[in-house]
């Protein structure tokens, strides 16, 4: 988006979480290089696709750009000598594909702005973090006492959201954070209830809720600031990772992988759902839990981005909870988001797949049963579990909470349903998409099954089972027409020929000339003109049919037949 542009009213914004698959169709070789031309597909709609054209070094430069992660991704090697070779170029391009599902299955590079412009290049060429310099610094002018430190780059996921380390004029030795995002996909609240809700994120106090120092919205944006804390997040704590250091470092590759002591899930994960249940019970959207999410202050979690759900910004799992439709409320989302959350606090990563088969050993059997009831494959089937039953079991129901933090967050009555208006909106977008990915999830599996090899050979033998039937349905037809021609009439009678037919001419013998006949049509023919002459059928007789009257003749029994009584009346009678 240009710079102070404006999204027009009701304009759709692009989710930036919908998957990118991509396809290598074809190369061509130009001079001394080879292009390979890509087919990139957003979702599951083809006919949200498009081709880009890509050499080996854009891979290359794209693969150097991504070595920050640590990740071992399968680039093919450089050759510089018989690179134009058919056999290499074919070769190469199945390792340039293996290379693509790399980077576009996982789940943190596939996100990532380096692989969007690379797949994407219309719409993500812009620069953001310039944008939302340009954005600040108008801030600054009707709020001078700010300054901003230095830009922290890449320390988030998100392509358009950025943050900026920050001091107040007269307290220079104090540190904050200013986030700046611009509007998503979701934004469904008006702009009047969306600047009030925004500043009203500054008053709300909650011992787990992050303090908001200061935040406003406009029609196009939004920015928020928040004291730095350099413990950083939950997620830097499970990684052990420096929360200034970029997205890419800190999570993809960690050196040491660990989960946190069972008391700390316990404590954590019971101040997270704390919270959670506090928020729903306002009414006010979540939809956003993730550890990058979690502030830690000392043994004390604290809820981040509260206005993310505000300003209509897609869930960092999105693509996970969209494959399940009974994940259909912000409340169930929260709850599926935790299960990521207590799997990861656990384990020390992220679950490779959802829904998990089978969990590895945990500190306790307490934290494999609620994983269970979120993440299995049953619990997928069925609803998820509410905040409050999972209060109630074992692993968090036990936990002391010592802080003693009032709480308040008094939403008006107007701006309150006009959130619920806006929640209402968010859920029917999730249904719409997860009934289209079910939709095209079960056309795939029909067209799959019905390609099948085995499908293919069932095929056949109907097919052949099928020809063979009609084949028989055909000779007792022709069968049943010459029995029925033979009985209406004496040998030498043939069907009258239609009035269309020409009487065929007579030669000088006497005798005429007939041609073949043409095959039987298909509808009844018309009714007879006994005006025109009749010709003999000299059609040959079926030899099926021949068979069966010889087979006939030749089992004939003269003692099958009935005896009869005859009345003689022909002798002469005497009175």
């Amino acid at each position: 988006m240009a710079f102070m542009e404006k999204p027009a009213a009701g304009k759709v914004l692009l989710d930036d979480t919908a998957p990118l698959t991509a396809v290598i169709e074809a190369s061509q070789s130009l001079h001394s290089h080879t292009e390979y031309i890509i087919r990139v597909q957003r979702g599951i709609s083809m006919e949200n696709s498009w081709q880009i054209i890509r050499r080996y070094s854009d891979f290359d430069l794209l693969n150097n750009s991504l070595q920050i992660s640590a990740l071992s991704l399968p680039l093919p090697p450089k050759k510089l000598i018989g690179n134009m070779d058919r056999e290499f170029i074919a070769e190469r391009q199945k390792g340039l594909q293996n290379y693509l599902n790399a980077i576009t299955s996982n789940h943190i590079l596939s996100n990532c702005e380096l692989v969007k412009k690379f797949l994407d290049p219309n719409n993500y060429s812009v620069n953001y973090t310039e944008i939302a310099l340009q954005h600040v610094s108008m801030f600054f002018r009707s709020e001078p006492k700010w300054e901003v430190v230095e830009p922290l780059k890449d320390i988030g996921w998100r392509i358009r959201k950025k943050y900026f380390l920050m001091k107040i004029k007269n307290q220079p030795k104090e540190r904050l954070a200013l986030s700046w995002a611009d509007l998503g996909p979701d934004k469904y609240l008006s702009d009047k209830d969306l600047q009030c809700a925004v500043k009203l994120l500054s008053s709300c106090s909650h011992p787990y809720i992050y303090k908001v120092t200061f935040a406003m919205a406009n029609e196009s944006s939004a920015l928020v600031i928040r004291p730095f804390s350099e413990k950083g997040t939950l997620k830097d704590l499970i990684y052990k990772a420096k929360p200034k250091d970029p997205f890419l470092k800190k999570y993809c590759n960690p050196k040491k992988i660990q989960g946190l002591e069972l008391q700390q899930i316990k404590t954590f994960g019971r101040q997270i759902l704390e919270v959670l249940k506090f928020l729903h019970e306002k009414g006010f959207p979540y939809g956003h839990l993730h550890a990058s999410n979690v502030m830690m202050d000392g043994d004390t979690c604290r809820l981040l981005d509260l206005e993310n759900s505000l300003l209509g910004l897609p869930s960092f799992y999105r693509s996970y909870f969209t494959q399940f439709r009974k994940i259909n409320t912000l409340e169930s989302v929260d709850v599926h988001c935790f299960g990521h959350l207590l799997y990861e606090m656990t384990y020390g990563r992220p679950p490779d797949s959802v829904p998990v088969d089978s969990f590895p050993p945990a500190p306790s059997t307490s934290v494999v049963t609620v994983l269970e009831s979120i993440l299995s494959p049953e619990a997928m089937k069925n609803s998820m579990p509410t905040v409050s039953r999972l209060l109630q079991m074992p692993l968090f129901s036990d936990v002391l909470l010592t802080n003693s933090e009032k709480t308040q967050f008094k939403i008006p009555t107007k701006l309150k349903e006009a959130l619920k208006i806006a929640k209402e909106c968010i859920e029917k977008r999730l249904v719409e998409e997860q009934k289209q990915i079910h939709q095209h999830r079960r056309l795939t599996r029909a067209q799959s099954h019905y390609g099948s090899e085995e499908e293919k050979k069932k095929r056949k033998i109907l097919a052949r089972k099928k020809s063979k039937r009609s084949s028989f349905e055909s000779g007792e037809e022709q069968t049943m027409k010459y029995s029925n021609s033979n009985n209406s009439g004496s040998g030498a009678s043939s069907p009258l020929t239609s009035p269309s037919s020409p009487v065929p001419p007579c030669t000088a013998a006497g005798a005429s000339t007939i041609p073949s006949p043409p095959p039987p049509p298909a509808a009844p023919p018309p009714p007879p003109n006994l005006d025109v002459a009749m010709q003999p059928d000299l059609r040959p007789v079926n030899s099926t049919s021949r068979g069966a009257l010889l087979s006939s003749i030749q089992n004939f029994q003269k003692g099958g037949l009935k005896k009869t009584e005859t009345c003689d009346y022909s002798a002469p009678r005497i009175s």
